[in-house]
């Protein structure tokens, strides 16, 4: 049987090939190798089967981006091990259930992230691994725990490659809590690769030479692309920051490293315009290429990228359910305000409840046909169902398609609010708002008036220009704003001045949450 394990086109490939002294990661304490990544996963595997996790078991990562990511990643895949990276600033509570939902064998997690969550790790699985963020070998204060470098110490450097079809699960990821719990999404071998050989290769146009950096950590579909996959699938090299991705943080990497390619989510870009050390470039002069996906970038914030830093921002959407996007704009075709159009080698439509297409220019549910669709929900066969039907990935997310073929996000199916009878797009109002100079970032639910009807509440984060104004007059001032821009029965009723806004760790804004509070 032919192997399909991924790890011999994204690992082995290069060394056969020559490039094993190319960079493949730097984090702030080391740099590794493709040739060195080949050893230590090599060895990670071996580890693993010396500890006795089998073939298919699962072990979850909860890990920082450090190089030793990408060691736990492809190693348990070249072990046939199933790697489950998770968010590492979930609660504890929510770790817990991903830990018994997806029945790990062990944990490898980052120092810092097991001794904020050490009651829940210690115990939570049969082996309990610590990596120390630069690297070195040291002890843990958690019960049973082992460190990182002593659990792979002795193990074999040429461990062989465990034998799996390209239709095997090959790891899991969770869907990131957006909407409620996380699920259990599971991939195959085979989706990797055609993620790099069709938005890494044909979209955004990745090459040997190019180094990348990406803000969204590699626990994430769209991060784990960046990270690894886009990078790895041509031999490029990636930087990785472990710690959290302030614009602060940010243009420092930049400034340092010299990315050419950087992968960003639409608050951070717009917090990053608002930094006063944001320059052409945003501090690399190699810069060529940005892109966004996690939330719908607002026009206004595309624009103003591309006056200030120069590069183009392209905006698309992926899902953790398809791995990563499948609707993106290009460098030659581009359209601020939308998502762009299919990837190449995806299908999308866009269906009424009846599953019926509809007309250009109507609101209905987007879906998506494509071979990086996951196999299924771990143990949800009622969600697994209703996402997954046949080829089609049905991804809850309300899109219109304009006459000319581009995609424009209108908000999930359950965040569309009925106003006057009419559709309103909580995105579209959250657009208007931020295009004032007063407002940082927005974000739109729907309230009950006094007469029990549906009309628009928006939250708002206020930039330096906007702080200080009174609220009654700003608040009338958005108002009008908002009228003008995308209508008058649009508008929010009610505006509220808040500080920050719920998120995921991936930065999407949680409205649940604000819809409960």
């Amino acid at each position: 049987m032919d192997n399909g394990n991924a790890v011999g086109w994204f690992v082995d490939r290069h060394i056969v090939e020559g490039g094993g002294e190319r960079l493949a990661f730097r984090d702030p304490w080391r740099d590794l190798t493709y040739a060195a990544l080949w050893t230590e996963t090599c060895r990670f595997a071996g580890a693993l089967q010396r500890a006795g996790i089998e073939q298919e078991r699962r072990v979850v990562l909860l890990l920082q981006d450090t190089i030793d990511f990408p060691i736990a990643f492809w190693g348990a895949i070249r072990a046939g091990v199933v790697p489950v990276p998770i968010n590492t600033l979930l609660t504890a509570d929510t770790v817990r259930y991903i830990l018994k939902d997806c029945r790990a064998e062990s944990v490898i997690a980052s120092a810092p992230v097991a001794e904020a969550l050490a009651a829940v790790l210690e115990g939570g699985a049969k082996r309990l691994v610590i990596s120390q963020p630069d690297g070195s070998p040291g002890a843990s204060s958690l019960t049973g725990a082992v460190d990182f470098q002593s659990f792979i110490l002795g193990a074999d450097p040429q461990t062989p490659t465990a034998i799996a079809p390209a239709d095997e699960v090959a790891f899991w990821l969770y869907s990131s809590g957006s909407t409620g719990a996380p699920k259990g999404v599971r991939h195959v071998h085979a989706s990797l690769r055609f993620t790099a050989e069709t938005y890494g290769a044909q979209v955004l146009g990745i090459r040997a030479d190019d180094v990348m950096f990406s803000v969204a950590k590699a626990f994430h579909a769209y991060g784990l692309g960046n990270s690894l996959t886009f990078p790895q699938s041509v031999g490029a090299a990636t930087i990785l920051l472990p710690d959290r991705p302030t614009p602060d943080a940010v243009l420092a990497v930049m400034e340092k490293h010299q990315p050419t390619l950087f992968a960003g989510v639409p608050t951070l870009y717009a917090a990053m315009l608002a930094n006063p050390m944001i320059r052409p470039g945003a501090g690399s002069s190699r810069l060529r290429r940005c892109i966004s996906a996690g939330e719908a970038l607002p026009a206004d914030i595309g624009r103003r990228w591309k006056s200030t830093v120069g590069v183009h921002i392209l905006d698309g959407i992926g899902s953790t359910e398809m791995l990563h996007i499948f609707i993106s704009n290009r460098f030659d075709d581009l359209r601020y305000g939308t998502s762009g159009k299919p990837v190449p080698h995806y299908e999308a439509r866009i269906v009424d409840e009846n599953n019926r297409p509809v007309p250009n220019g109507e609101t209905g549910e987007l879906i998506v046909r494509g071979e990086s669709a996951a196999d299924s929900y771990w143990n949800q066969r009622t969600r697994s169902r209703r996402t997954f039907q046949g080829e089609w990935t049905y991804t809850g997310d309300s899109y219109i398609r304009d006459e000319d073929g581009y995609y424009r996000f209108c908000g999930r199916r359950d965040e569309m609010l009925k106003v006057s009878g009419v559709w309103v797009s909580p995105f579209e109002v959250e657009e208007a708002l931020i295009s004032h100079p007063a407002v940082l970032e927005a974000a739109v639910i729907g309230r009950l008036d006094e007469a029990r009807l549906i009309k628009p509440k928006a939250f708002v984060i206020l930039t330096q220009q906007g702080l200080g104004r009174d609220p009654a007059e700003l608040t009338q001032e958005l108002q009008e704003h908002v009228k003008a821009q995308v209508g008058v029965w649009k508008y929010p009723r009610w505006i509220e001045f808040v500080d920050s806004l719920p998120k995921t760790a991936t930065g999407k804004i949680q409205r649940f949450r604000l819809r409960e509070a």
